[in-house]
């Protein structure tokens, strides 16, 4: 079999998280859906809870910490991602907002991206919409068509919310599987490979 990695981020704040329940639902649906097309995966969690100092420290200094630098560079690196988001104010939270602007602008370009979060009621759905998905767009990111949003009342066993929840999963998963099945796997880039010279350093180009 071919291997791929996916790296979810889960901007959950408690624990346990509802937020870090739908990515880990939809890691494993998208794992189950890649097997089927004969694709071996590994997935890379990262809980920015755990990044939440770090990303602050980032954003004031300029450097991250090494523990933080290892998680964006998984981002960078993996040939998928999967981002979910708790929704406040009808958007995403601070600690999801921060994660992707300390990251390397040109780190998503064309990379296959699956959008979810969860929220309070229904209504919060809208953010996906209208606040995540332009995220992003502005990053060029390629995001698969289905979004998956999760109010309280999707986890409830054996009733329509709850398998109308694991429909949109099922559907999403099988998108970014279908995409990232279909492409060579990620290379990592490493600097030091070929470092740009010190004259182009010190001309700005």
């Amino acid at each position: 079999m071919t291997r791929r990695t996916i790296a979810v981020v889960s901007a959950g704040i408690s624990v346990p998280s509802s937020t870090r329940l739908l990515a880990d639902r939809l890691a494993a649906a998208t794992v189950s859906a890649l097997r089927e097309r004969g694709v071996d995966t590994e997935v890379d969690v990262i809980e920015l809870r755990d990044h939440g100092h770090e990303l602050v420290d980032n954003l004031l200094t300029g450097f991250p910490r090494p523990e933080l630098q290892a998680a964006l560079k998984a981002v960078a690196d993996a040939d998928g991602l999967i981002a979910v988001t708790p929704t406040f104010s009808a958007s995403y939270n601070g600690l999801f907002k921060m994660f992707f602007d300390v990251l390397e602008s040109e780190s998503l370009i064309g990379k296959p991206t699956l959008i979810a979060a969860t929220g309070g009621t229904g209504r919060h759905s809208l953010a996906l919409e209208h606040a995540v998905r332009p995220l992003f767009a502005f990053l060029r990111a390629m995001v698969v068509p289905t979004s998956v949003f999760s109010a309280p009342e999707d986890w409830g066993a054996g009733d329509r919310t709850a398998q109308s929840l694991d429909q949109r999963i099922a559907r999403a998963a099988g998108e970014l599987a279908e995409i990232v099945a279909a492409r060579p796997a990620q290379k990592a880039v490493d600097p030091f490979v070929e470092p740009t010279p010190f004259e182009q350093l010190l001309n700005g180009s």
